[in-house]
């Protein structure tokens, strides 16, 4: 998922659908890795299975940020797994770079 690195900017090709209609597999993803989170803002984090994965960080608890996908149909977040650990908030989402633009 996480590709390129420069200068603590990385890009991102996102896999799934846990994040319709926000975000469509193959979208491409500019992320920052460190950067201070904040409640509404889409975050990448490693999820307790090791899989990373694109979610929405909805509020910090005492054990780290509760994340949650924008389709409740598919994927995992806090409401399986419970919050996740500061530490695996891999990084914060800038802008949506590919494609330029959706049609429908």
């Amino acid at each position: 998922m996480i590709s390129a690195t420069r200068r603590g900017v990385r890009i991102v090709r996102v896999a799934g659908e846990s994040m319709r209609p926000t975000l469509r597999s193959g979208d491409v993803l500019l992320v920052r890795t460190r950067a201070r989170v904040r409640a509404g803002r889409l975050v990448i984090v490693r999820l307790p299975d090791g899989v990373v994965a694109v979610k929405r960080a909805t509020h910090r608890v005492p054990e780290g940020w509760w994340v949650e996908r924008d389709n409740p149909a598919v994927g995992v977040d806090s409401w399986q797994v419970g919050a996740v650990a500061e530490a695996e908030v891999l990084g914060l989402v800038l802008a949506r770079i590919w494609p330029w633009r959706r049609r429908g």
